[in-house]
């Protein structure tokens, strides 16, 4: 195979036409080959999947070419979290992790996520080298060990790391708390692997929770498998006609979340991390700053301020925030596209405790979500943001991104007055609002993020973005 590329989490692909068990089976032998010469093989690698069409087999596809290298593999039981795979690669001191999936894309799509023994994404300095070695990979040099065999020789054995993982968010999360509040939580899992964690959790804390779609429906019901307001218009739905306070969601392999309050109304990714910064500074007293990424919400440079904590800010992919939690730099870090983690947990995103924490937030504090989040902008002042997604011919994105290497004077009527280059093209503007165009490193689309100080300045942003797009 040639010209594989590892995106921001992993190498994903339409099935039947990029993703198929031969090139599957081809990049499995490139991350054989690479946990080989780090000398990490023997400590084995944790194979997991999600619940998308032929996911299982495409695991049982990876674990007789781990198998066929020598490698010792530890199969999950059943569809699994990639956080859980995570969690179980450093649980168990393993060499790394590979999870079959594609996370929040459309149906149609799958793809390999692999860990390394830090158990947070790969960064380039790991698929780099993977990249190589696939793309020079002649496909009879795959060694492959038939399943049967390999369990005959030890080399396969089964894993549940469910009810390991769920005790370790027993030393994050206060159930206490959340079984004093009488919350009521609606669940969407998507149809996806987060059924019988998020849900479990919380009913195990006293919570009563009435769980959306959970079961396995390759097709995850038509759309994407994305905690998005877009695709959860059962859960915003359900919420205000049950009574519930709260709706939580996560993705296919639950590592994104999606928040409603008890309105059923979506509160956006950038809103919830800042809310939750201030929670933990507040509750918890952790030292540390935060970590996010370039395009996320100035909304916690404001909170941090506050609170005199550091920001660092990294290119976009959890692969560069992750360090920040294994260096204990910061006590969070976070992403806007539904990514989460903290301190004493992984350096890889987990919906599924970022769900868990806002529950725990909601509960300690008695308040709706938008009575938290009015009371943030009373202490450091609104902030406004919105991402779009532009889905343009090829040739138009390579026109577009030529011309933002230069940056414009003024942008929606303000001065330009910073350039920043980090991932993507942002445009830091006169009164602080910024913009940002940066081509998705999972999907086909550039991403035009805008952010305001108020809702007129972030439709004048928005409608500047519009006319540039007309120019190209």
């Amino acid at each position: 195979m040639s010209g594989i590329k590892f995106g921001t989490s992993g190498w994903r692909g339409i099935m039947a036409e990029d993703f198929t068990f031969a090139n599957a089976r081809l990049v499995c032998q490139a991350i054989a080959a690479y946990l080989q010469g780090e000398g990490v093989a023997q400590q084995g690698v944790v194979i997991g999947y999600d619940t998308r069409f032929q996911s299982e087999a495409f695991a049982a596809a990876a674990a007789e070419v781990m198998a066929g290298n020598g490698i010792p593999c530890y199969c999950t039981n059943r569809d699994c979290p990639t956080p859980v795979v995570s969690f179980a690669i450093r649980a168990g001191g393993h060499g790394g992790g590979i999870n079959i999936t594609a996370s929040h894309n459309p149906p149609e799509w799958n793809g390999i996520k692999f860990s390394p023994a830090g158990g947070g994404p790969a960064p380039e300095a790991v698929t780099k080298p993977i990249e190589a070695i696939v793309n020079q990979l002649n496909p009879a040099a795959i060694r492959r060990l038939p399943l049967d065999q390999a369990r005959s020789r030890e080399l396969i054995s089964d894993l549940d790391p469910r009810a390991a993982y769920l005790q370790h968010l027993h030393t994050l999360i206060d159930g206490d708390v959340l079984g004093r509040a009488g919350l009521q939580v609606v669940v969407d899992v998507l149809y996806g692997a987060g059924r019988d964690y998020l849900d479990t959790f919380l009913r195990e804390a006293g919570v009563a929770v009435e769980l959306l779609h959970g079961w396995r429906d390759a097709y995850f019901g038509g759309q994407r498998p994305e905690p998005s307001a877009a695709y959860l218009s059962e859960l915003a739905a359900r919420i205000p006609a049950s009574g519930a306070s709260l709706g939580l969601a996560v993705d296919a392999d639950a590592d994104r979340f999606g928040v409603m309050d008890s309105r059923g109304v979506y509160h956006a990714t950038n809103e919830v991390l800042a809310l939750l910064l201030d929670y933990l500074i507040e509750t918890r007293g952790w030292e540390g700053g935060v970590a996010k990424s370039v395009v996320t919400t100035g909304l916690i440079d404001r909170v941090a301020a506050r609170h005199g904590r550091p920001v660092y800010e990294t290119k976009v992919g959890f692969k560069h925030l992750g360090v920040y939690i294994l260096n204990g730099q910061a006590l969070m870090v976070g992403e806007e596209s539904e990514g989460f983690s903290m301190k004493n947990h992984l350096p890889e995103k987990d919906g599924i405790l970022a769900c868990l924490l806002v529950a725990e937030m909601v509960a300690k504090k008695g308040k709706d979500l938008p009575q938290l989040l009015e009371d943030l902008f009373s202490r450091v002042g609104p902030v406004y943001n919105h991402c779009t997604n532009l889905s343009l011919p090829p040739a138009v994105r390579e026109k577009l991104m030529a011309r933002l290497k230069t940056a414009p004077a003024r942008f929606a009527g303000l001065t330009v007055k910073q350039h920043v280059t980090l991932d993507g093209h942002k445009f830091i503007l006169e009164d602080g609002s910024w913009v940002c165009f940066r081509p998705s490193g999972t999907e086909p689309v550039v991403r035009f993020y805008q952010e305001a100080f108020s809702l007129e300045g972030l439709e004048k942003l928005q409608k500047a973005g519009e006319e540039l797009l007309r120019e190209v």
